[in-house]
């Protein structure tokens, strides 16, 4: 399901959820649901049960949930046990420090942010730091961060904890490792319904895809024209090149916006069009046509700034009527 801005992906997965249920066609226990959120996924389960009633209990929650889950019931990772913390970014960081002062390693030369990035981007590829040392073909840096990201797992496993992506990695390997395991979770769901399906990244496809082979019923919703999380390992190409994984996929298309007047809709569509790699839609509204855009180009950021506050200070109108909404922080002292 493509749906635009503003056009109720999640209400569209909750309805079918429910419309799952009512017609029969499976159990709420059968049926997987995934988001990117903990707050959605409340927001998702508090719906069906308004729709349902209460006991309507479907396993609704986000990637890193469930393969906790799967990681916490499973009991297949060696050196971990079910009860293990997960590390947060702030304590993540903390052992990235502590793994390089071992090493007697620069953090000002590898900072913990980059050597961060170094061992997310590992995970996301499914490569553990024996797997990592094998690849860095005789690059200084990435033969420090392969010894830091051995060092850092070290540290986790000793404490048995888990950072947010082997939440995701770890139970892909262990499907690999235990094809019986596997097995169990392909035929574990009736129907997987996924939301904002175009930031999810390899890992995240592989293992909807595997939750989905016996079954084959899988459905996902979102909006390429919203994909903001490539930097982070987001892969667009999971929502383009959907019909060529699922061969008998149905498109169905949501281009009705409630919210944003004529002007805006027609504005933002025809900025969009300029991107060539993207699923073709076409927003429309039936409200009405609203202020028109002003667009006004300054050639100085500080004159930016100045033309804001005198269109607010001679508008007349009360401070409160005003929004600014700006790109990047830094943007926000001369403002």
């Amino acid at each position: 399901i493509f749906a635009g801005a503003v056009l109720g992906k999640t209400r569209v997965l909750t309805r079918k959820i429910a419309y799952l249920l009512e017609q029969k066609r499976t159990v709420p226990h059968r049926i997987l649901a995934v988001t990117f959120t903990n707050k959605a996924a409340r927001e998702m389960q508090e719906r069906v049960v308004d729709i349902l009633g209460p006991g309507n209990t479907v396993n609704i929650g986000t990637f890193h949930s469930i393969g906790a889950r799967i990681l916490r019931s499973e009991k297949r990772v060696e050196g971990y046990s079910p009860d293990f913390t997960i590390y947060d970014t702030k304590d993540q960081k903390s052992v990235i420090t502590e793994s390089l002062k071992k090493l007697e390693l620069d953090t000002k030369m590898y900072s913990p942010s980059s050597v961060s990035h170094y061992i997310s981007e590992q995970k996301q590829q499914l490569l553990l730091p024996a797997d990592s040392a094998k690849r860095t073909n005789n690059d200084f840096m990435k033969e420090k961060f392969a010894k830091v990201y051995a060092e850092y797992n070290k540290t986790l496993q000793a404490n048995n904890a888990y950072d947010f992506d082997d939440l995701l990695m770890r139970p892909i390997l262990m499907f690999r490792d235990h094809p019986e395991v596997a097995e169990k979770y392909r035929h574990r769901w009736d129907y997987i319904l996924v939301d904002e399906y175009q930031d999810t990244n390899q890992v995240q496809f592989q293992l909807v895809k595997l939750f989905s082979e016996v079954s084959k019923n899988i459905c996902v919703v979102g909006d390429d024209d919203q994909s903001i999380y490539g930097w982070r390992g987001a892969d667009i190409s999971n929502i383009l090149d959907f019909e060529k994984t699922f061969p008998n996929a149905q498109i169905v298309k949501l281009e009705q916006n409630y919210r944003s007047t004529k002007n805006i809709i027609q504005a933002a569509s025809a900025m969009i069009k300029g991107n060539g790699h993207r699923a073709e839609k076409s927003l429309w509204t039936d409200g009405e046509d609203g202020d028109k855009i002003l667009h006004k180009e300054c050639e100085r950021d500080y004159k930016e700034s100045d033309y804001i506050a005198k269109e607010i200070r001679f508008s007349g109108k009360s401070l409160r009527d005003f929004a600014i909404l700006y790109r990047t922080n830094a943007q926000s002292r001369l403002l």
